[in-house]
């Protein structure tokens, strides 16, 4: 009798993993899925519902697992009191499976950078709330690694978009509007260089980190195309649908102010650094080890506006509800 294929085991069915889970059905592996409702919209893979909270049940999602990708998440709020409960359940159950863990990880830790490019070598210097919590992360992430735990890899990202990311600084405040005619609203600083994760490129990022023996036990920065202002952005969506796209920008006098209605927003308030300085992702590194390199710009500007426009016609096309990451 055959025994069964690797089994790779995706957490969280927002933007990543889902597109993660879809790469990786193209790829012919056998998935499962694990959200707290065991409902997802990816035909294919085997869904699961569990609580990252219950380190019992982790367990018991986890054994057999060759490799299992952590791209869940919590809401804004609850981030840093629920993540790094997270983090010890997923080792405990990586390190009983024997399997390997990949972890979608993001810019945070990196702090300000008064606008100089971020790479591998960076240090982590973050001084926000959520930033040096995720630094922490990081840290015991690979100190789990260095002392023979679990084998650990960890893929950084910058701001999502794409088909699938809705609530991000370029999702659905700026696409539908775009396609409605209507202002889109933007960030801080129009013209400032600002690097953004297209989310096919995190997923197929996730699988190589996920199956190369070369991208253990340190963290990568996920392949991004070359930075864009915010204002170029607009005009390439303008181009694209053929007509005018007028750009709002928002400061952080008024996310403050929606702050006092919204927890988002309340929480969002510290890292609106990343909108008033250049951010600048060099994956380099990434591109050269694993030959991998980020979907040109306007090809998944096209990919999204056309996944938008779809949404927008087609009310059964999923709602996908998270897409932070940088």
């Amino acid at each position: 009798m055959n025994s069964p294929s690797p089994l790779h085991i995706v957490f969280g069915t927002g933007p990543a993993g889902t597109t993660l889970a879809h790469h990786l059905l193209s790829q012919g592996k056998r998935v499962r899925c694990v959200n707290r409702t065991g409902q997802a919209d990816i035909p294919g893979t085997e869904i699961v519902s569990c609580d990252l909270l219950d380190a019992d049940a982790v367990d018991r999602i986890c054994a057999g697992a060759t490799v299992i990708y952590h791209c869940a998440n919590v809401p804004y709020p609850d981030q840093v009191r629920i993540l790094p409960l997270f983090q010890a359940n997923l080792i405990r159950a990586a390190s009983r499976a024997g399997a390997r863990l990949v972890v979608l990880d993001t810019l945070y830790v990196y702090g300000e950078t008064r606008g100089l490019p971020m790479t591998e070598a960076m240090p982590n210097a973050a001084t926000t709330r959520k930033g040096r919590m995720r630094a922490q992360l990081a840290k015991a992430y690979l100190g789990a690694h260095e002392a023979g735990v679990v084998q650990v890899t960890l893929g950084r990202a910058a701001d999502f978009f794409g088909p699938g990311v809705l609530n991000s600084a370029l999702g659905d405040r700026v696409f539908p509007a775009a396609l409605a005619g209507k202002p889109v609203q933007l960030l801080g600083d129009l013209d400032l260089p600002h690097s953004y994760s297209y989310i096919g490129d995190v997923a197929r990022g996730l699988a190589i980190l996920g199956e190369s023996d070369e991208a253990v036990g340190r963290a990568w920065l996920l392949p991004v195309a070359p930075p864009l202002t915010q204002r170029a952005v607009s005009r390439l969506i303008a181009s694209q649908l053929g007509k005018p796209v007028r750009a709002i920008a928002l400061p952080k006098m008024a996310i403050r102010a929606f702050g006092l209605f919204s927890p988002f927003m309340r929480e969002f308030v510290e890292m609106f650094y990343q909108y008033t300085e250049p951010q600048i992702v060099d994956s380099r590194l990434f591109e050269k080890t694993f030959g991998l390199e980020a979907t040109p710009f306007e090809m998944a500007l096209h990919e999204t506006l056309d996944w938008y426009a779809l949404r927008s016609r087609s009310p059964e096309t999923p709602r996908v509800v998270t897409g932070e990451a940088g």
